[in-house]
């Protein structure tokens, strides 16, 4: 009886908008957190354009360049934000609410840094 609720379930229209049943909170929290890194992977080609274009203008002061300072952030802050979410996450350890709020917390600062990669070009 549960596999069929389950599998009605899953093949059941997915209303965002006033998901009422964790499973459908836990998956329209994952849609927003694609939908987010989705806006952060087409910022990150702009930012990364951006910085590579100032790396032609030649600076020797024998610090990094602008994109190889870049990419160093974004991967540091990559491990960062999995890392940071999965602890948030651990406030319902085990439970059918820790994925919400994993891919809440994921969504919430990636859309910062994605705020932030656009403030790096248009300051």
């Amino acid at each position: 009886m549960l596999v069929a609720v389950l599998m009605l379930m899953q093949g059941a229209p997915l209303d965002c908008a006033d998901p009422y049943t964790q499973m459908a909170m836990n998956r329209c929290a994952v849609l927003e957190f694609q939908e987010s890194d989705a806006e952060l992977n087409a910022q990150w080609k702009l930012t990364a354009a951006e910085m590579k274009r100032r790396d032609a203008e030649p600076i020797d002061d024998g610090r990094p360049g602008y994109f190889e300072t870049l990419l160093a952030a974004q991967r540091a802050w990559i491990a960062y934000r999995d890392t940071h979410c999965t602890a948030e996450g651990y406030y319902a350890r085990g439970g059918s609410m820790e994925s919400l709020l994993v891919s809440t917390c994921m969504t919430d600062l990636t859309k910062q840094r994605t705020r932030d990669l656009r403030d790096l070009i248009t300051q």
